[in-house]
């Protein structure tokens, strides 16, 4: 072959070789997934404290709840308030003893707190003091009668104690005055026991005022057989009846 074909042929060979490199397309590269996202955290769990101060009362008084809350859209404090804001206090009387509950309410799910009041009963109140009893109670508890026997009028040993007491009596309270009634028992006349009650009267009157009682508080009157304490026909109400009777005068 000609020098100059072999030229021509050679050309055309190394440019069928570049024509076909040239044409020949490359590859395209993918570009790698992202990565997955980072999951979401899980909400917080509620917290929440609950306190009363005092924590006992007497019935009647009034304690204090206080409360504090995080991660909680609700909170319930029962029983009988409701509702109550993340965090505060709230003073109540309870009328027994009891336990309170909040309950915190959140996305992270719910927590309780509780405290109990003790209520104790009141103390019983005080007794009232007894009423200053009155002159005449004083006098009919503390002023005595003499006594005598059968037509006597003489003071007897126990008529002794019992007009030492009237005395102590009418001593303390200056503004008591008396009348001594005379009184005999039914036997013998109306005229003698009339006498023998006024000396009965009278002899009551004399020891009482040396005992130290002025006799301008005392008067004496005799009644006789005529207005008997018993009314029985034996010794043990005939001596009833044998008396000197101090009665106040009003």
């Amino acid at each position: 072959m000609p020098r100059l074909g072999r030229q021509v042929v050679l050309v055309s060979l190394m440019s069928l070789a570049i024509f076909s490199v040239g044409c020949k397309k490359k590859p395209v590269a993918v570009a790698p997934p992202p990565p997955p996202a980072p999951a979401a955290p899980p909400p917080a769990r509620p917290t929440v404290t609950l306190q009363a101060a005092p924590t006992t009362v007497q019935a009647g008084q009034s304690t204090t709840l206080t409360w504090s809350s995080s991660n909680a859209t609700t909170l319930n404090l029962a029983p009988g308030v409701g509702n109550v804001a993340p965090q505060g206090s709230t003073t109540l009387t309870p009328a027994q003893t009891i336990t309170y509950t909040i309950t915190a309410m959140g996305p992270g799910g719910t927590a309780d707190a509780t405290t109990r009041v003790t209520v104790t009963p009141l103390p019983p109140p005080p007794p009232k003091p007894a009423p200053e009893p009155s002159i005449d109670e004083l006098f009919t508890k503390n002023v005595k009668d003499a006594y005598f026997d059968y037509d006597k009028a003489d003071i007897r040993s126990d008529s002794r104690d019992n007009l030492m007491q009237t005395a102590q009596f009418m001593r303390q309270y200056a503004q008591v005055r008396v009348t001594i009634e005379g009184h005999c028992d039914e036997r013998g006349s109306t005229e003698y026991n009339l006498a023998l009650g006024d000396r009965r009267a009278q002899a009551t009157k004399d020891f009482l005022t040396s005992l130290g009682i002025p006799a301008d508080r005392m008067e004496t009157i005799s009644y006789g057989k005529e207005r008997p304490l018993c009314s029985d026909k034996n010794e043990q109400c005939y001596q009833q009846n044998r008396r000197g009777h101090i009665v106040r005068k009003q």
